[in-house]
């Protein structure tokens, strides 16, 4: 389904045997890993320290205000980065879940990540009642899953270590996998169902297996997928990733505890694109 004119470039081309084994990983289990100026008509935003709160960087990520196409190109291009990473067809995508501010009450701290499976959106809270917030898939993993924890362990391209009982249920997986330094595992690239970034979320020292991770499938984004655990847009990831220190709390709310957002543009914007 086009949700945007084509006018929209389609996604760059991969490395030679990359991006293709991602389709036959349909059922991986994320659980495996070693890791405004606020005018309205604003186009890019540079979000400051007295609006996201100390703890967070004073400038860098960028965030859209209204409506406009081209500003959302320029957030999902290509990136120049350990490996490339293509530019987003955003014609695949709702618009509803691309990148953008938005107002959003909680009594949650600046610099605190807000998880919402049922609406797939994850929120980076801000101050003032704002917050920055993404559009999300969610697997099986993702709602089975609430409450709160702490991210204690992030990484760049991750590996991913699928656990021995998917291993056990689909041996054909071992003829993908390497051996890595913890065993059995798919090394970190355009390949790897995690994406270009991974946050892993602990209570105490203990894992929840709980991820929230990048994907090389951007079109799932909004729906409900077979499998892993929170993915989200590669460059939406890597934005996320830049404004997360470890030590970061993470909530994931469960069925029918969900604020109510709403867009800074939901007065200029249609229904349902907010």
């Amino acid at each position: 389904m086009n949700f945007l004119a084509p006018s929209i470039g389609m996604a760059g081309a991969m490395k030679p045997g990359g991006l293709s084994r991602v389709y036959l990983l349909s059922s991986f289990d994320c659980s495996g890993g070693s890791e405004m100026d606020l005018n309205r008509r604003a186009l890019l935003l540079g979000l400051s320290a007295t609006t996201i709160g100390s703890g967070l960087p004073l400038y860098g990520s960028r965030a859209q205000t209204d409506g406009s196409r081209s500003v959302f190109e320029a957030m999902y291009g290509p990136m120049d980065d350990l490996y490339p990473v293509p530019p987003v067809d955003l014609t695949q995508i709702n618009p509803a879940y691309l990148r953008r501010v938005v107002r959003y009450e909680t009594s949650e701290a600046p610099g605190t990540i807000v998880v919402d499976p049922q609406t797939r959106y994850l929120y980076l809270v801000l101050r003032d009642g704002m917050a920055v917030r993404y559009g999300v898939g969610v697997g099986r993993a993702g709602f089975g899953w609430s409450g709160a924890a702490t991210i204690k362990n992030k990484q760049e391209w991750p590996d991913w270590y699928p656990p021995k009982e998917m291993l056990g249920r689909e041996p054909k997986l071992m003829s993908m996998m390497s051996e890595l330094q913890s065993g059995p595992g798919m090394p970190g690239g355009p390949g790897n169902p995690l994406g270009a970034r991974a946050l892993y979320l602990y209570q105490g020292n203990k894992d929840t297996l709980y991820r929230i991770h990048g994907t090389f499938e951007p079109w799932t984004i909004g729906t409900s997928v077979s499998s892993g655990c929170i993915r989200m847009i590669n460059q939406d990831v890597m934005d996320l990733y830049e404004h997360t220190p470890l030590g970061t709390k993470v909530v994931v709310l469960s069925p029918g505890s969900q604020a109510q957002p709403h867009s800074l543009s939901s007065l200029s914007t249609p229904p349902g694109q907010e």
